[in-house]
């Protein structure tokens, strides 16, 4: 009875992964999986992305419709730009570590990130003791796939235990294999010349993992009982070791076969085959064997293509192999073990009518693994996929529809900033967009709008009206020391007053990060002067501080200050004071699970670790900036939500360590802490994936949060205070305008200088 092919409610379907005839399993898999699907739904449209591992190399089919070169991270996000405006169903992405770009193929996250679709994610590997970069990848991967395919019992149970995905997100499809008919090997022997003989064989891609020199070392004890065997060895070299080490695996192994003396049955077949070739060499093998070295290798399509046509099976207990070969179904030998191998594959070549017994049990099995029927399973997959992202929750519908990731960077806008300044310094609060005069100024927000205009001078932003702010939010510092106690004031009244004896220390760290910022930077040598003079005042008080933030800012100032003053032998000394109190209490504090200063999260967290790095990388301790590089890893992973947004810890009761955390309320200064801290850690690292943290903290104000609303007011200039539940914080005080301000500063200087140095794919980048 023919097979109904019924209408599916996914009509356009898109295949991202390697692609024919890149010679790879991925890429075969990919091509094989899109024409089953494409057979058994015609009514429904796929084609195919591929990543190209070799520019311009590969003379793809028409059904290719756009290619991501494996480097360039924004040739993902220009992918994801096609596949939004092709309006596809699903996107089906085949996940292997080492196909894609960035540390353990982070590239691929930039693409989901700005995905419209739901996406049906065929994991190639499931790594049970994943590395950091794998464990962060992965989990991003699980939460941004609607569904997730793994094609063994083994892999499901993995997800579940360490990545805790729930049991219904998974679908356990096998790999497809040829529907082949059912021949006796004699049939398929003679066109190979091999007629009469027993035949061995393995195939794929050769590479140090397969093992194959076990097998070669059991060939002399096999050949002193089966003198006609031959060993067929059928496939190139896989092209990542032709790359890097050339052929000297294939050479490594050609050396064996002499040493043994068994050149007369070992043929090496170095070739990239064609399926229906492919289906030929299997049919000709009595015995098929896959000698891999890894435990860990949680599919084999070399596996399911020689067992699905019916071959008996020898193999090491990989963990594809071990659930496929179960129940007298193939023989398992220990790793790299040749004597088992030997008995092994003798005991069979004597008793077959026990290879015959197993033959027959894996064919019958893989009646159920042909491409029809894997395509049958995969397209109920993506109608699940497509039917979950149609009843998805509002906020995630909202993220999908308007409120996905912005692609134009936001206009700069100083009118705010203008209005919220006045001949003294800039007020600290607004009532809606109105400044809130009566409640006075502060020495935190004047600092942070002296580093503002640094930036904005160094970006030859209205040089001239910047230059006149820069001057008065430096003579309100100047104002704000008190030199009796060699400390800042920090709240000054409408009326002129100051209300303190002495500021917060924080305060006073962020003076002495904007006064280094304004030696370091600014161009004006009388500028120089007078921050640098005031620099050094303040600067011996930090050595009394208690607070980690205030040690932070300070030595963010310190490096400002050493750009332009790198003898300064105060600034040295306290530099080294500083940084030894924050690498004692992270050493003290940091755990595992808990990678971090201090035991809760409160405000401007990511200071903490923006100063180690910056402070590291300038005095060349690695073990300095390594530590703020994990600290702010771990920042990062704790303020991504599930959808791969900013979620910056809440001032609503922020997060103590094993307590509850605070999801709102969200402030600004979150985001641009986290913005200038990943900035600084792409540039001390050249890690791509730290500027897509950059990049993503910084939409939080253009719409990408939670709430996809905006929090900046691009027809002010000004920022909202800070993400309800339920709703923005309508006024524009100057902290959050600052934040905005600063982290847009910092972006548009970073752009600037990847159009300056040009390396691969950073301007495109940059310049969204």
């Amino acid at each position: 009875m023919p097979v109904v092919k019924r209408a599916s409610s996914v009509q356009t379907i898109a295949f991202l992964g390697d692609y024919l005839p890149r010679k790879c399993g991925i890429a075969t898999f990919t091509s094989d999986l899109l024409g089953a699907v494409a057979e058994r739904h015609p009514d429904s449209r796929c084609f195919a992305v591929p990543v190209n591992d070799v520019e311009g190399c590969y003379h793809y089919p028409d059904v290719v419709r756009f290619e991501i070169e494996e480097q360039d991270v924004a040739s993902y996000r220009r992918a994801a730009d096609f596949l939004n405006s092709s309006e596809v169903d699903a996107v089906s992405v085949q996940h292997e570590f080492g196909i894609f770009g960035g540390p353990a193929g982070s590239h691929l996250l930039a693409l989901l990130r700005a995905l419209i679709a739901p996406v049906v994610t065929t994991l190639h590997t499931v790594l049970r003791t994943p590395n950091a970069d794998q464990r962060r990848v992965m989990q991003e991967l699980v939460a941004r796939s609607t569904r997730l395919v793994v094609m063994t019992e083994r892999g499901q149970a993995i997800l579940q235990e360490i990545y805790q995905v729930p049991l219904t997100k998974i679908d356990l499809i096998p790999h497809g294999i040829p529907d082949v008919p059912f021949f006796a090997p004699d049939h398929y022997k003679d066109q190979f010349g091999v007629t009469g003989r027993r035949v061995l064989l393995t195939f794929g891609l050769l590479s140090p993992n397969k093992g194959i020199e076990h097998v070669l070392n059991a060939l002399p004890d096999v050949v002193a009982e089966f003198p006609d065997v031959v060993y067929i060895l059928l496939g190139a070299t896989h092209p990542n070791e032709l790359r890097t080490r050339g052929e000297a695996y294939r050479l490594g192994l050609e050396a064996i076969v002499r040493n043994n003396n068994v050149e007369p049955n070992v043929i090496f077949h170095n070739r990239f085959v064609e399926l229906q070739e492919l289906t030929e060499f299997i049919g000709a093998a009595d015995l098929y064997i896959t000698p891999y070295l890894d435990e860990g290798q949680i599919t084999s399509g070399t596996l399911a293509y020689a067992f699905g046509a019916g071959k008996a099976v020898i193999s090491t207990p990989y963990w594809h192999a071990a659930e496929l070969l179960r129940d007298q179904r193939g023989v398992l030998v220990p790793f790299a073990d040749p004597k088992a191998i030997a008995r092994e594959v003798s005991g069979l070549l004597r008793d077959e009518a026990r290879r015959n017994a197993m033959s027959d049990n894996a064919y019958k099995l893989g009646r159920e693994m042909v491409w029809k029927n894997t395509a049958r399973l995969y397209m109920r997959s993506f109608e699940a996929a497509r039917g979950q992202a149609d009843a998805a929750p509002c906020e995630l519908v909202a993220a999908r529809e308007v409120g996905h990731r912005p692609h134009e960077s936001p206009v700069l806008n100083l009118g705010h900033l203008y209005q919220m300044t006045d001949s003294i310094g800039i007020f600290q609060h607004a009532t809606l967009t109105e400044t809130n005069r009566s409640e006075g100024y502060c020495t935190d927000d004047n600092a942070r709008a002296l580093i503002l205009a640094v930036l904005l001078g160094q970006l030859e932003e209205t040089p001239k009206r910047v230059r006149a702010l820069a001057t008065t939010y430096a003579a309100f510092l100047k104002q704000a020391f008190n030199p009796g106690v060699s400390r800042f004031h920090n709240f000054l009244s409408a009326d002129r007053r100051w209300l303190d004896e002495q500021g917060s220390e924080d305060s006073h760290g962020r003076a002495i990060w904007a006064l280094g910022t304004a030696v370091g930077r600014s161009p004006h040598w009388s500028f120089q002067m007078m921050a640098e003079e005031l620099f050094a005042q303040a600067l011996p008080a930090v050595l009394e501080f208690t607070s980690p933030r205030a040690w932070a800012f300070s030595l963010i100032g310190i490096h400002e200050f050493l750009r332009r003053m790198k003898g300064d032998r105060q600034a040295i000394e306290v530099r080294k004071d500083l940084t030894a109190r924050l690498v004692s209490i992270f050493d003290i504090v940091a755990q595992p699970d808990w990678t971090w200063f201090e035991e809760g999260l409160t405000y401007d967290n990511a200071k903490l670790a923006h100063a180690l790095i910056v402070t590291g990388r300038a005095t060349g301790q690695k073990s300095v900036y390594e530590r703020g590089i994990r600290a702010l890893r771990w920042l990062v992973e704790v303020q991504t939500s599930q959808h791969g947004k900013l979620r910056p810890i809440g001032s609503n009761g922020f997060y103590r360590r094993d307590g509850a955390r605070a999801d709102f309320d969200q402030q600004p200064i979150e985001a641009q802490s986290t913005v200038s801290a990943c900035l600084e850690a792409y540039r001390v690292t050249a890690d791509p994936w730290w500027y897509e943290q950059a990049q993503c903290a910084f939409d939080w104000f253009l719409g990408w949060n939670d709430l996809g609303l905006e929090l900046y007011a691009a027809q002010t200039g000004g920022c909202r205070d800070g993400l309800h539940p339920d709703r923005s914080n309508e006024n524009q005080g100057a902290e959050s305008m600052l934040a905005f301000l600063l982290s847009l500063a910092e972006m548009r200087l970073t752009q600037n200088t990847a159009d300056r140095a040009q390396p691969a794919g950073l301007a495109a980048r940059v310049a969204r």
